[in-house]
């Protein structure tokens, strides 16, 4: 009687088919196919077995005789006098509905197709909570089973149990499964390790160790040499495994949560409400696990409408709540990786829930928690490898999913009460005000010189050891702690440290000129307008009122209200006879109705502002004056006066040639480069080109040296239409260069930048 192997070779020959092309036919490897046919594998699984029926198209009875002689190949079970059976290890039932995942699955696949038939392949699934990586890993098993006759075994290591499945208990499970008698299964765990890979060595065998705790318990059970593969999952990294291959699972895009979404409840009710759909994959942070438990709870309820699941979500105190259908449960996933951690580590993981933002730096961290920098950076740490934080991948900062920073918050109203989490979210911002504060008067030209000896300075940060050095450092620091430092100055207004919040405002205005796409600004400065007017100080409410009429009408374009603001600061200095800060407030009142189209009224704004400020002998008055002849110079230029313009802008180079006394050279140069932009722009107005370029270029060239892109941007702009106009042959490189920086600013002039570009375009074509 034939052998299957000497069947399955006689099979194939009379289809008149390859080894390869009964291979692509089946989805069985070549290897596989030629261990077979030599007997190698002597009893493949029953599904190989049908997979190579139908591609041979075998009848009935010959399907039936294949199978039979794959049956006496395979390892006999034993019988009712003998020990007991052994527990078989088979794969858990397939998710019909599985969804995405296809690059991670194509590369395990290619692998198996691909691999040493002297080394064991391992492939390890890890990652935080809710990702699915076990029903990727069963996916995944099912789809590679043809590869691996000689059989496919699960395993589950329960790691997030309190005892986990020891490598010993393992072992006998896995031996069992192959056949080996209980008696014959050794009692040490070295030894049973030996066994098995001696049992596995020259098989096709595929083995899912499902929820692994960590490398010590998964390594014992690797086979040492042949064909077989085995995919290991773990909420932790499971580093420590060497000659791995890695499946990074990835949060679902919004489409795959929603095709998940669709796979489970059905298009009709996904289609009829198509925004709500997304708007669930949203609230469930595109985690399978969430969006798997919101498509069950409505499967159960065929008739409530997504929109209402919606709304219950929407709540943040009640999402966890939402997300559960039976035993699933969004908080349960949570709370088993919660559970195994160290108490300095859950300590750490809550606390770090209170950090604003989409991420936190371990710095926040430990001034959240009460710990030492490096213990903050070495439980953020500990926390990725569980896969509870997920590490940036250029820089130390960190961040949660939506869903987990919902169950540490949880946790803190559990273990920590009200008392420590407010006393956490005062040190944070204590300590976060104050390094805002010092790294923003890097970008103050003024401080130094001017402000009272009591005033605080960019040394003093309270972490010197790592605090920026300078304005680049600054730059990066404030950008990246944006939401922290903004969440500080909430914290410190509510809490009534309305002197805090005045000091680090002054701070920031100068750094906001080089952030004015930064919609923040207004509600920074509102905040210290109210702690102004909460301490009684009309002087100072008058200042940041200006202060809020710059930030309504560059940052967010509402004149409207950057009118409100700037007469209300009117007021405010006019009361408190401040010369000075009225000047500004009509100044800014003059953009606003500008900007509204009433440009008469503005001129006449302007005229009173400069008129104003010229009666004034003080240094700020001077530094004002010259914005105010700036803009008032930009005014006339615009409504065609350019002439008028062009002497403004003269007047105002001449104050800065004169010098300001106590005022630096660097600032000095600052104000004289805006007035030089200002001059090329109205020689171009007049048509005097070849005049206009220079005054351009030393503009562009301060504003570059002073590392002001928010200005040099629109400089780059000016220039590169003066030289488009005079046919010079930089003009395109300078106005594409203008037209990204612009755009990387968001400022409206990025679309005047694209409109040149194309003109010149145009006529060069």
């Amino acid at each position: 009687m034939e052998d299957f192997g000497q069947q399955l070779r006689r099979l194939r020959a009379r289809a008149g088919l390859s080894q390869e092309g009964l291979s692509h036919a089946a989805g069985v490897s070549i290897r596989a196919l030629a261990d077979m046919e030599r007997g190698r594998t002597r009893g493949p699984q029953r599904r190989t077995v049908q997979v190579l029926a139908e591609a041979l198209g075998l009848n009935d009875d010959e399907a039936a005789n294949l199978e039979k002689a794959a049956a006496l190949g395979r390892p006999r079970p034993r019988t009712a006098t003998g020990p007991a059976a052994p527990a078989v290890l088979a794969l858990p039932r397939d998710i019909q509905d599985f969804t995405a995942r296809v690059p991670p699955l194509a590369r395990l696949l290619e692998m198996a197709q691909d691999a040493d038939p002297n080394r064991p392949m391992v492939a390890v699934v890890a990652g935080q909570p809710g990702l699915g990586k076990t029903a990727f890993a069963v996916h995944a098993a099912h789809r590679l089973a043809p590869h691996f006759p000689d059989g496919q075994f699960a395993l589950d290591l329960h790691g997030m149990d309190p005892e986990p499945t020891t490598p010993r208990d393992a072992l006998a499970r896995l031996l069992g499964s192959m056949g080996v008698p209980d008696a014959a299964i050794p009692a040490g765990t070295d030894d049973r390790a030996g066994l098995w890979r001696s049992v596995v060595g020259d098989r096709r065998v595929l083995l899912l160790l499902d929820n692994a705790v960590d490398e010590s318990q998964v390594s014992p059970l690797l086979p040492g040499i042949g064909p077989s593969l085995t995919i290991v999952t773990s909420r932790h990294s499971l580093a420590g495994l060497e000659s791995v291959h890695r499946s990074d699972l990835a949060l679902l895009r919004r489409e795959e949560a929603v095709e998940l979404l669709t796979r489970i409840i059905g298009s009709e009710r996904v289609q009829a409400e198509a925004q709500a759909a997304r708007d669930l994959a949203d609230l469930c942070g595109h985690l399978p696990l969430a969006v798997r438990i919101a498509g069950q709870r409505l499967l159960s309820r065929p008739h409530e409408r997504l929109g209402k699941l919606v709304a219950r979500l929407a709540a943040e105190g009640r999402r966890l709540d939402g997300l559960q259908a039976g035993s699933l449960r969004v908080r349960a996933a949570f709370a088993l990786s919660y559970r195994q951690l160290p108490p300095e580590s859950r300590t750490f993981l809550r606390r770090a829930s209170l950090a604003a933002g989409a991420d936190f730096s371990p710095e926040t961290g430990a001034l959240l928690a009460g710990l030492p920098y490096d213990e903050a950076v070495a439980r953020a740490e500990e926390l990725t490898d569980a896969g509870l934080l997920q590490s940036d991948a250029a820089t130390e900062r960190y961040r949660f999913h939506d869903l987990l920073k919902l169950y540490a918050a949880e946790q803190i109203a559990v273990e920590d009460g009200p008392e420590i989490r407010d006393a956490a979210l005062d040190r944070a911002a204590r300590w976060m005000l104050r390094r805002a504060t010092a790294a923003a008067l890097h970008f103050d030209a003024e401080h130094d010189r001017t402000a009272p000896r009591d005033a605080p300075t960019p040394h003093d940060d309270p972490g010197p050891d790592g605090a920026p050095t300078g304005r680049e450092e600054a730059r990066t620091w404030l950008e990246a702690e944006r939401a922290q430092w903004l969440a500080a100055l909430r914290r410190a207004h509510v809490t009534g440290r309305h002197r805090e919040v005045l000091d680090t405002a002054e701070a920031m205005h100068w750094f906001s000129d080089l952030n004015q796409h930064w919609e923040q600004w207004v509600e920074v400065f509102q905040l210290s307008v109210d702690s102004a007017r909460s301490l009684g100080s009309r002087r100072e409410e008058a200042v940041h009122l200006n202060y809020l009429a710059w930030a309504y009408n560059l940052c967010v374009a509402d004149p409207h209200a950057a009118l409100t603001s700037a007469d209300a600061a009117l007021v405010a200095a006019r009361d408190c006879r401040d010369g000075l800060q009225g000047g500004w407030a009509l100044g800014y009142g003059a953009g606003a109705v500008h900007r509204l189209g009433r440009s008469e009224e503005a001129h006449a704004r302007l005229r009173e502002a400069a008129d104003c400020l010229a009666l004034q002998d003080s240094p700020q008055a001077r530094l004002a004056e010259l914005t105010i002849l700036n803009s008032l110079g930009t005014l006339l230029r615009q409504v065609g006066r350019a002439a008028e313009a062009l002497d403004i802008h003269r007047r105002s180079e001449r104050i800065c040639r004169a010098g300001i006394p106590g005022r630096t050279d660097e600032l000095i140069t600052l104000y004289h480069a805006v007035a030089r932009q200002q001059i090329g722009n109205d020689l171009a107005a007049l048509e005097r080109w070849d005049e206009a370029e220079p005054p351009l270029r030393q503009a562009l060239a301060a504003f570059e040296a002073s590392q002001m892109p928010a200005w040099a941007g629109p400089a780059r702009l000016d220039l590169g239409q003066v030289l488009s106009a005079t046919g010079h042959p930089d003009a395109r490189e300078t106005l594409l260069a203008a037209r990204d920086a612009l755009a990387a600013l968001k400022s409206p002039r990025q679309a005047e930048a694209a409109t040149s570009l194309a003109v010149l375009d145009e006529a060069a074509a």
